[in-house]
């Protein structure tokens, strides 16, 4: 089991959260993808897009719907800073995980975090575990408790 993986596990179990985590065999990079495996609608994927805040010079996520962008004026409004694009080695060495597979939870530094209310709109939604090969169900309610998510509109 991959380290990144072991750290969304814990982090679900640290919030006493119980669910399957369910190996997809097949990439689930893109929210279509993950939502043919999951048998949901593509806005029921919640994509975690991060961005490079500029004045903070930190990592800064978006969960957004499946089949929502992200409006970068919006989210730079949302968060208070102008944000610029997050490459690789930045993802990588704040969250604990590569693009492809970052979860919404488990990453190695607290990151602020904002939530497109088009995710309230389920029960369940899908997110990536960590891995291009992992996604777990989790309601948007939890998923804010765990991340801290401000509900914000910050999509095209």
């Amino acid at each position: 089991m991959s380290k990144s993986l072991k750290r969304v596990k814990a982090a679900l179990e640290a919030a006493d959260v119980t669910v399957e985590i369910m190996e997809t065999g097949a990439d689930t990079r893109t929210a279509q993808q993950a939502a043919d495996v999951a048998g949901c609608h593509v806005d029921q994927i919640a994509k975690s897009i991060i961005f490079h805040g500029e004045a903070s010079d930190q990592a800064i996520l978006f969960l957004t719907a499946g089949g929502n962008r992200v409006c970068a004026q919006k989210a730079s409004d949302v968060a208070g800073e102008t944000l610029g694009k997050a490459d690789a080695a930045l993802i990588r060495s704040q969250t604990g995980f590569a693009i492809g597979g970052v979860s919404p939870i488990g990453h190695l530094s607290p990151i602020r975090a904002f939530l497109d209310p088009r995710l309230t709109e389920f029960d369940t939604i899908w997110a990536a575990a960590g891995t291009p090969h992992h996604i777990f169900p989790i309601s948007a309610d939890t998923l804010i408790r765990l991340t801290g998510a401000q509900t914000a509109d910050f999509t095209e």
